[in-house]
């Protein structure tokens, strides 16, 4: 093998995991996600009472244990983990015990009662809640040669791309049953596999509660035909670069995560739109009456202002259309049927 195959191409999911977790990647710079792109985390701290809600729904469904876990996951720099312990009722907060997974180190200042780690514990009890990680586990991509047949996308550093190798086992596999590709030349795919393997490991960390991943999702039916994969930096969406100084992110397969952890749990999940979730959850877009514009100006300022935020998080074409994959572990699904609005249904846009 020539040095030019053996050093510079490589597929996509390797180049990703150097590019966003190997030494100074992306991830481990000292400015965090919130640097470069802004989630629901960053956009309202209505997301996070939200989860906190979420925590004491699962607590009430677990017969409310004396030790009650919060685990987040893809942690950035323990923004909700913060905003979750800040928001939980005093009744509740003396038996919960919070841990952020993270590869980057502990920021300076974070809460001692989190605890910083970096993969997600074993034998936990409670919720263990994945805001926009899925879609930063890294993956191969797929794409349609002149022959009709899908080969590995092959990547340098600078984001040139070549094709590699026909896919063949365990990704063809699951190519045949999540994302199958009509024999067209340049049709892709992102193989999907490593993500429902990151998740039913994430949904193991369990013995009894519940997890959620939540993401920019599309379903088997609503597959794009070119894919999803793309970059950003300090916040502006870019053309995918595996260098270390952009994200590398593509949307996620939740249907294919849902039925991995659906074998692993023992019973089946589902999969709601964000504005749903949160709209179960209490978090509505509507506006104050304007009499309280006369009587309590100040309130009436603050109430607008969160109903603001509220809108933001569960607006259709943005923030509102990510998926929640909500994965009950031994116990009851805290957002009954009786909780949440009928259109529930998985994704069908994707952010």
């Amino acid at each position: 093998m020539t040095k030019d195959t053996a050093e510079e191409w490589r597929g996509w999911r390797a180049a990703t995991q150097a590019a966003l977790y190997g030494p100074g990647g992306f991830y481990r710079r000292p400015e965090g996600p919130a640097g470069h792109f802004r989630t629901s985390v960053h956009a309202s701290p209505l997301f996070a009472e939200a989860v906190a809600r979420l925590l004491c729904r699962v607590d009430e469904a677990l017969g409310r244990p004396a030790r009650l876990d919060f685990v987040d996951m893809a942690a950035g720099r323990g923004e909700l983990v913060t905003g979750v312990l800040a928001a939980l009722p005093a009744d509740v907060l003396p038996r919960v015990r919070a841990c952020a997974v993270e590869l980057a180190d502990r920021p300076s200042g974070l809460d001692d009662r989190v605890e910083w780690l970096p993969e997600a514990p074993r034998g936990r009890t409670g919720l263990l809640f994945a805001n926009e990680w899925l879609d930063n586990v890294p993956l191969d991509v797929a794409e349609v040669d002149e022959d009709g047949v899908p080969r590995t996308v092959l990547v340098r550093q600078d984001g040139t791309e070549r094709l590699g190798d026909p896919v063949g086992g365990d990704e063809a596999d699951w190519l045949a049953r999540w994302w199958p590709l009509p024999g067209e030349e340049g049709l892709r795919a992102e193989i999907g596999l490593p993500r429902d393997e990151a998740w039913a490991g994430a949904v193991a960390a369990l013995d009894r509660g519940l997890a959620v991943a939540v993401d920019y999702a599309h379903t088997r039916e609503t597959r794009p035909l070119f894919g999803t994969l793309t970059g950003f930096r300090a916040g502006r969406e870019t053309a995918p670069v595996p260098d270390g100084k952009h994200d590398v992110t593509a949307h996620v397969a939740l249907d294919a995560c849902a039925a991995r952890s659906a074998a692993l749990a023992g019973r089946q999940g589902r999969v709601l739109r964000q504005r749903d979730a949160l709209r179960a959850l209490g978090i509505v877009g509507s506006r104050p009456p304007l009499a309280l514009a006369s009587a309590q100006p100040a309130a009436y300022v603050r109430a607008l202002a969160s109903a603001g935020e509220a809108a933001e998080l569960t607006a259709p074409g943005g923030l509102g259309d990510f998926g929640w994959l909500l994965q009950p572990v031994g116990t009851a699904d805290p957002l009954d049927v009786t909780d949440k609005p009928e259109n529930t249904d998985a994704p069908e846009t994707p952010v």
